[in-house]
């Protein structure tokens, strides 16, 4: 409670006892009849010095007041008159508002000392709490403050761990590629020799095979690390898509002559800004895994058509077995082969052409197909159309 609420209510308290007190002693003394002895102005005096003590200077003079006006009404000749009969009457009521001036004067000042000392003790109460509030906040902040420079450092370990495995990966990759281009340029030039054996054309063929196995490897292990250390640079322009496409399957007829595979591109223009090489790597990969999972005799069938928001949509689909549901939302993370059967593949194909595709600008996902139509690939790239200013 507020200081101004608690003077008011001891302001009532003490008027209400200041019209009660000297009330209900009358009513106490005028059946004893002791109108013959004026000891009984003490007892008014008694509670006049009471009610300044306890309630300070304005009840002490009502009560003073009302004393008098009881004492010359009923004890003092001639009775039930109000009036000044001698000078013993002029006593009582300065004795009585001397009094009550006195003690009544000294009452309020104490009762505004302890006011101030409880209001004063409430503040300090308040600031204590606050103190506390302030302190508890600030270790809080303090913890957190902690944690988030632990959290900070281990972002920062974690972030300088990748950045020296990617820097590693791409030096021995390219350390790697020397010696794989020295061997394979040697087994090449052996393998033109005529006078070479039967037995060792063969073992040699053999390790010209899994040369360029290892050969593809440091390739795709390189093309990861360009990606991820965002590094990866790209000659972009206008390319057809359906040029590209068709120069990505002459590529696949080379080595797998028996492999049929049907292009359907819709009439509006298919042109993308890229890089052609890189494409080209995106449709070799696509293509490539497409004819590992397709069934012998069967075709690959590939889409191109405008999307929405200036994108080229490509569809690639085989009629194989499909992508199991348990891989398929990981079926573009490294290392991981689509399938039961990968075809001796690294793992990192899809993933790579999926980095291919977002350093285009573009989206790779895995297609809900028509029945028996197996895995369907599709990625976006953006229309050349749509990338042209106002000013070209």
């Amino acid at each position: 409670m507020s200081r101004l609420g608690k003077l008011t209510r001891s302001w009532q308290a003490g008027t209400s006892l200041a019209l009660t007190g000297p009330a209900a002693l009358t009513a106490i003394l005028v059946p004893l009849q002791v109108q013959q002895s004026r000891d009984f102005a003490f007892l008014y005096l008694a509670v006049v010095a009471l009610l300044g003590l306890g309630f300070g200077l304005l009840p002490a003079l009502l009560a003073a007041a009302l004393s008098f006006l009881c004492i010359d009404y009923f004890f003092v000749a001639p009775y039930h008159t109000l009036t000044i009969a001698d000078e013993t009457d002029l006593v009582n009521l300065l004795v009585l508002f001397g009094t009550a001036g006195l003690v009544g004067g000294l009452g309020s000042r104490r009762r505004r000392s302890q006011l101030a000392a409880e209001a004063l003790a409430a503040r300090l109460r308040d600031a204590n709490a606050e103190l506390d509030r302030l302190y508890r906040e600030q270790e809080r902040a303090a913890r957190t403050a902690v944690r988030l420079a632990q959290v900070q450092q281990q972002v920062s370990g974690l972030q300088e761990a990748d950045r020296l495995r990617r820097e590693l990966l791409q030096n021995v990759s390219h350390e790697l590629r020397t010696p794989l281009g020295t061997i394979l340029a040697g087994t090449t030039a052996v393998l033109g020799r005529e006078e070479l054996s039967a037995a060792g054309r063969q073992e040699l063929e053999v390790v010209v095979a899994q040369s360029r196995r290892l050969d593809r490897l440091v390739a795709d292990l390189l093309d990861m690390a360009r990606i991820e250390g965002h590094a990866l640079e790209l000659h972009l322009e206008p390319v057809d898509m359906r040029e590209a496409v068709e120069a990505a399957i002459d590529r696949l007829k080379r080595v797998q002559p028996a492999r049929t595979v049907a292009l359907r591109v819709h009439d509006a223009p298919v042109e993308v800004v890229a890089d052609w090489d890189r494409l080209a790597q995106i449709l070799d990969n696509l293509l490539g895994n497409a004819d590992r999972f397709a069934p012998p005799g069967t075709s690959i069938d590939v889409t191109l058509a405008p999307g929405a928001r200036g994108l080229v949509i490509t569809r690639i689909a085989d009629h194989g077995p499909g992508v199991p549901m348990h891989m398929q939302d990981h079926v573009f993370d490294r290392f991981v082969r689509e399938g039961h059967d990968a075809g001796g593949g690294t793992g990192l194909g899809l993933a790579i052409v999926r980095g291919l595709v977002e350093a285009h600008a573009g989206r790779i996902w895995l297609d809900d197909g028509e029945p028996g139509q197996g895995a369907v690939f599709a990625f976006s790239l953006p229309a050349a159309s749509a990338s042209e200013s106002p000013a070209t």
